[in-house]
């Protein structure tokens, strides 16, 4: 549950004041003697608009006021002659007028201002006068872009070179600028590189433009047209770095610079950019990787970034890697730059000029702008190299030297004046100054002053006849008093005096320390329920002479305006609460001098729907007191407050202190919950606040109210810090680092560290310096990686820590000098060998031994010549091995190795080259494995030669066994293949119409390598149309399609994972054709593509459902070859089966006629049904002897034997007589009267057999007809087409 918390904001203006003050130089003031100072010039280089006017500036002040000349290109530049250029008055700045008709060109140059007087001469920065520039793009005919689908692109902008150089991007014709993202991007010359192009890259209007800021123009270049072509697109591959080219590439960067390192990949799918610094890290906090990862920035660039930069580009396919070598350079960059030297005569003084970069610079002095060694002698200076010594001056040494520091980088020129004079202290700042302060913050009284010798500093307090000194108080160069915890007795009537040989002046301010604005009754936790009301109370406790301001703040903002928000002074009054009033809020309270604030959250609650428990949190403890103050302890008590039927169990006493960490509590001590009254253990130079919360088992209360403030003395450390260690960065450098003390932990002010160093073997004596408050100290100079011994112990301004332990640290590291010796190497198999080598001498690794890497690549095969294998593998081995195992080798090839020791630098040169040669292995599968030609007995295997023979193949082993209709395995039968350039094989006196399976694997002189397994099926006795996948030819319809799926050992129980889908099986007919694959993943989506093969048309896409394994394409041409594909597709990618081929059936002809009545099982059908017929006729004709003569319903009653009867069309029930149809025609004949036969009506026609034939019997009972093929047969009623008469009706037809 959110609590009150209390925050305090310390002044800082006048701590700010004092950093500022603190280090300026001692200044002259203007009424007195002294040489020129330059206060403003222009910029070294300086490009200017050569539309307006040109304003060079050059201001300095000295008294006598200083003159002004100019040189223009190292020669006098007559002002005077030139009615376009003016100097302002009682300035240096010159203007010159461009608007008014002059040519910006005809004043460029190299200007430098020079500011004189009696007492020497100060001259400027060399200021180079450019003018802005943006040239437009050449003319050029700019051919259209046309690329393939996925392959890579690069757009050149090639921008003119303008002055300064143009902001570059790309827009379309409508000015939008492109998305740009991980695929697409700006390079930093400005060229746009497509990874991989997408059909949406095709347009005609990519456009760079170039936009010159200074003469506020933008000019365009002419627009590209690129075309994606989709017909053949590039496959997906590997990573390959666009830009920078090649493996590695060098960068030069100067110190405090932004280093920009760039690396763009193309690659399918797009590649990610990953970078890394070789032996270190990036440096944290200024390397920042942007336009998404493929450029590394780093800001401040310092020599601790130069190194090998290594970008990574990766996709799932592979990787490549660029590395950029960064040198950092400098240009010069002041060390310790001159001073003005004010001196009296007779007195000493010197001036120091030093300066670093690299090259390191070279260091010229110049006197009033002329080289010193041009300049009259002065016997009172002495110049020794970056310092001049000047002894018992005059005021004839009175001059401005100038130091002038170069390399081919840049230069520093800095101006520096020596003033002799002779002049009584003065006082510079206001008199009887009031100063007021908030007791326990610093105090900062000033005492400006000038003279000539200096003056010497003291300051009084009162009426007190002894000058101020001691702990307490500390002051600075400047003549500044600083009382850094002022208290209230510190208040009083303060004197600053200022003496030296020539007089003595004082000046008096007032010191007023007001008590701190506090809170004594927070704004509490609130629990309101809607519509109810909620009052926040803030009562505060300030100083009698201050004036307090409070203003409520909701959620650190103003509060709504509206009348349910009442704030008056120190309550804040919330009616009819809803749930938007809950937040937090903040009471804030203002003097002049110091801020206090305290917050208190409202929860907003709904009406209660059942009691509440009586059981709840305990109140907050009341009534803090503090008594029996020690230097760090203090006593604390409390009275407790309400428990709520829930005993107290313990108390939390916590504190807030407001020097380091203001507004946070931290915890200090647990109380028993009997106890009200607690013995505080403290630390020194601290002002503390304490509160108290309660615990019972339902939870915590809200903390009491804080108690009085209670600061402790300060004291000297009582620890050191930790986490001491020592490491180095470069060879003759020892980075010591250490956790700096908390602030608590300082005890006092002024915390201070002493390092200290010494070599562990041969170095007796400490070397020590006191550092400020940081947690890094770099000592140069050191011996490359030797032990040191180190420490670190804390000061302040009352003392020291105790002693610190002695840590052991490391001066940098080095690259190891030797290499691995006597390398040996031993072959285990034909895959794996074991390296052995002699580990180099300690000494020489230079550094920490991490451990050993070899490096080895493939030389080539022992079969047959190829192109050199030039990728080389590292395998690292750490710590202090002599051997390792190489594994991963390819059987029956020439290797190349060497060894290389490493330590945290890098590593050491390589050992010599050793060859090693792998012996023959087994060979890998054969390449593919197909069946092709099946015929009733035979099947051709046609296969590929292994991909990797691993040595020099004797042949191929061929296994087959027939599968029978319960997918049961016949016996294995082997064949032994020579290898002779065989790559097919007949298998002969197979059964028709027969599964079989097939394994194939080739073998070498070591053994066999894994089958390729394969499955089909011998023809029957017809052809049907079907294309087999890549073949195009009819073969039997349940022919499989090659599966490439590698099994080791065979085995029925085993299930192949196919890695993507594969066609098994392809039917087609005339217009359409039947596809159908084996794939064993669900979870993506499917499409079949396909297309006209050696058509330039895309390909058509269909998509299925992911739990087909077949489809129909439909609307095909006849007689037309087509390519397809099934494709599987996820957001990882696409997984494409092979491309297969299959043939439409040709449109129908006229194809061969097979004529059933040349038959034999044809010719017995018909006798049989013949002689039944005959039967029947006598059984009639004896039935009509029997009865006599009948009429012509009784003939027709003949005709109605049961056994002659079709059966009923509805169940199959055979007819039945019915003397109600005496004039109805037999079911299932439906004979009209004009003895024609109706069409569709019998069950068993014998057009079923036919196409639509015209047959009908002979008096003989033959049967007349042709038939062409197999006819489906057609459900009885609706049908249409046509049939020949049936035996029944034929057998009517005699009557």
């Amino acid at each position: 549950m959110p609590g009150m918390k209390s925050s305090r904001r310390s002044s800082s203006t006048a701590l700010l004041l004092l950093l500022t003050h603190l280090v300026a130089a001692l200044e002259v003031p203007l009424d007195l003697p002294q040489p020129p100072t330059i206060t403003h010039q222009s910029p070294k280089d300086y490009i200017i608009d050569p539309r307006d006017n040109i304003l060079i500036q050059c201001e300095a002040k000295g008294k006598p006021a200083p003159r002004f000349s100019w040189t223009r290109n190292g020669t006098h530049f007559n002002i005077d002659k030139d009615p376009r250029v003016m100097m302002k008055p009682n300035s240096g700045t010159l203007l010159i007028d461009i608007v008014g008709g002059g040519k910006a060109e005809a004043y460029e140059g190299e200007y430098q201002c020079t500011a004189r007087n009696d007492r020497g001469t100060a001259v400027s920065n060399k200021i180079v006068i450019r003018q802005s520039r943006s040239p437009m793009w050449a003319k050029e005919k700019i051919e259209p872009k046309v690329v393939q689908e996925g392959a890579s692109l690069v757009l050149h902008c090639d921008p003119p070179s303008g002055l300064p150089p143009p902001i570059i991007f790309w827009m379309d014709n409508s000015m939008q600028r492109f998305t740009q993202d991980a695929r697409v991007s700006q390079g930093l010359n400005g060229d746009l590189y497509f990874s991989n192009v997408q059909p949406e890259d095709t347009r005609a209007d990519y456009i760079c433009y170039a936009r010159f800021n200074h003469t506020q123009t933008i000019q365009q270049k002419q627009p590209i047209s690129v075309k994606v072509m989709t017909h053949s697109p590039a496959g997906e591959r590997r990573p390959s770095i666009l830009t920078p080219r090649g493996t590695s590439s060098r960068k030069t960067v100067l110190r405090g610079q932004v280093l920009y390192l760039e690396c763009i990949a193309e690659g399918l799918p797009t590649p990610v950019i990953h970078w890394t610094k070789e032996g270190g890290e990036l440096p944290a906090h200024r390397a920042f990787e942007i336009n998404f990862k493929k450029t590394l920035k780093i800001i401040h660039v310092s020599e601790a970034d130069a190194g090998k930069y290594r970008c990574t580009a990766k996709n799932y396919l592979g990787t490549s890697s660029h590395v950029i070598v960064v040198t950092v350079k400098a240009a010069p960059y002041w060390i310790s730059e001159p001073k003005n030297l004010v001196l009296a005569p007779g007195e000493d003084g010197r001036l120091i000029c030093r300066a670093n970069g690299n090259p390191k610079p070279a260091i010229q002095w110049l006197v009033n702008g002329f080289p010193i060694e041009n300049a009259p002698s002065d016997i009172s200076r002495e110049i020794m190299e970056d310092t001049i010594s000047f002894t018992k001056v005059q005021t004839s040494s009175s001059a401005v030297y100038q130091c002038n520091a170069s390399n081919e980088h840049g230069y520093l020129l800095a101006n520096a004046f020596v003033n002799v004079l002779a002049e009584t202290p003065r006082m510079l700042s206001e008199p009887d100054q009031v100063y007021q302060v908030i007791a326990n913050k610093p105090a900062l009284l000033d005492c400006e002053f000038f003279g000539s010798p200096i003056p010497q500093i003291q300051w009084f307090k009162d009426d007190q006849g002894s000058v101020l000194h001691g702990d307490s108080y500390i002051v600075h160069e400047n003549g500044t008093l600083e009382i850094a915890f002022a208290q209230k007795n510190d208040s009083g009537t303060y004197t600053c005096i200022a003496t030296n040989t020539l007089g003595v002046v004082q000046n008096q301010a007032t010191l007023q320390v007001k008590d701190p604005t506090t809170i004594i009754k927070q704004p509490r936790y609130q629990s309101v329920q809607t519509l109810g009301t909620a009052v926040f109370e803030c009562k505060v406790k300030h100083d009698p002479t201050l004036s307090p301001t409070i203003i409520w703040l909701k959620n650190n903002e103003e509060l709504p305006d509206d009348n349910r928000h009442r704030a008056s002074g120190d309550v804040l009054t919330i009616l009819e609460v809803s749930e938007e009033d809950q937040g937090s809020y903040t009471c804030v309270v203002n003097t002049t001098l110091d801020t206090n604030s305290a917050t208190a959250h409202l929860t907003v609650l709904a009406r209660p729907s059942t009691p509440a428990s009586p059981h709840d949190r305990p109140d907050p403890p009341t009534d803090l007191e503090l008594t029996n103050p020690r230097d760090r302890s203090v006593q604390l008590s409390w009275i407790p407050g309400e428990e709520h039927n829930s005993p107290i169990t313990k108390f939390l006493v916590e504190y807030e202190e407001d020097q380091f960490e203001p507004g946070l509590w931290r915890h200090l001590a647990d109380v028993e919950g009997t106890q009200t009254t607690a013995e505080l253990q403290l630390s020194p130079f601290v002002n503390y606040v304490f509160r108290v919360v309660a615990v019972n088992e339902i939870g915590r209360s809200e903390p009491s109210l804080p108690s009085e403030h209670y600061f402790t003395q300060p004291a000297a450390p009582d620890e050191n810090p930790s986490g001491v260690q020592g490491l180095g960065t470069d060879p003759n450098n020892l980075v010591i680092t250490w956790e700096p003390l908390k602030g608590v932990q300082h005890n006092g002010p002024g915390l201070t560290y002493k390092v200290s160093w010494r070599q562990k073997v041969g170095d007796d004596e400490w070397t020590s310096v006191m550092v400020a408050n940081v947690s890094k100290y770099v000592v140069s100079g050191t011996p490359e990686f030797s032990p040191y011994e180190l420490k670190v112990q804390a000061f302040n301004s009352f003392g020291a820590a105790p002693e610190p332990e002695i840590v052991i640290g490391y001066s940098g590291e080095d690259l190891p000098m030797l290499a691995p010796s006597n390398v040996r190497v031993h072959i285990v198999n034909s895959t794996l060998a074991k390296v052995h080598w002699d580990p180099v001498p300690p000494k020489s690794v230079r550094g920490f031994l991490k451990g050993y890497k070899i490096y080895y690549w493939k030389q080539g095969s022992l079969i047959k010549r190829g192109k050199r294998h030039t990728e080389v593998k590292i395998l690292t081995f750490s710590g202090d091995k002599s051997h390792g195992m190489l594994p991963g080798l390819e059987p029956f090839s020439v290797y190349k190795l060497n060894v290389r020791v490493f330590n945290g630098k890098g590593e050491g040169p390589p050992s010599a080259d050793v060859t090693l040669k792998t012996p023959e292995g087994v060979p890998s599968s054969p390449a593919y494995l197909k069946i092709t030609s099946p015929m009733l007995d035979s099947l051709t295997l046609q296969w590929g030669p292994p991909l990797h023979p691993n040595g020099i193949l004797k042949g191929y082993t061929l296994k087959y066994q027939r599968i029978n209709s319960t997918h049961e395995l016949g016996p294995l039968v082997e064949i032994t293949i020579p290898a002779e350039n065989e790559t097919s094989w007949t298998l002969r006196n197979l059964n028709y119409s027969t599964r079989y399976k097939f394994y194939l694997s080739a073998f070498t002189r070591v053994g066999p390598g894994s089958e390729l397994t394969e499955e089909a099926i011998t023809v029957m006795d017809e052809v049907t149309h079907q294309t087999t996948p890549g073949e195009g030819k009819g073969i039997s319809s349940t022919s499989p399609l090659l599966k490439t799926d590698i099994i080791i050992p065979v085995d029925k129980t085993m299930k192949v994972m196919v890695l993507r889908p594969v066609i098994t099986n392809i039917t087609s007919s005339s217009n359409h054709a039947n596809i159908s694959w084996e794939f064993d993943r669900m979870d993506m989506h499917f499409y079949v593509e396909y297309k006209i093969a050696d058509s330039k048309e895309p390909l058509d896409k269909m998509q299925i459902n992911a739990s087909q394994t077949f489809f129909v394409l439909k609307g095909l041409l006849p007689g037309t070859v087509y390519r397809v594909r099934v494709v599987a597709e996820s957001q990882a990618g696409q997984l494409r089966s092979k491309d297969e081929r299959f043939e439409t059936r040709p449109p129908a002809m006229a194809s061969r006629q097979v004529d059933i009545a040349t038959q034999g099982w044809f010719i017995g059908l018909m006798c049989a049904i013949a002689l039944l017929i005959l039967i029947l006729l006598i059984v009639c004709f004896i039935k009509r002897n029997k009865g006599g003569k009948y009429p012509v319903k009784e003939k027709e009653d003949a005709h109605a034997d049961p056994e002659i009867q079709p059966m009923k069309e509805d169940d199959g029930a055979f007819g039945e007589y019915s003397d109600t149809e005496d004039h109805k025609p037999l079911k299932g004949s439906r004979t009209p009267s004009d003895g024609t036969v109706k069409k569709g009506v019998s069950d068993d026609s014998l057009v079923d057999y036919g196409e639509g034939g015209e047959g009908q019997f002979n008096e003989d009972g033959s049967f007349i007809g042709q038939y062409s093929g197999k006819k489906e047969k057609e459900t009885v009623e609706g049908n249409e087409s046509s049939e020949a008469p049936s035996p029944v009706n034929a057998m009517n037809s005699f009557v």
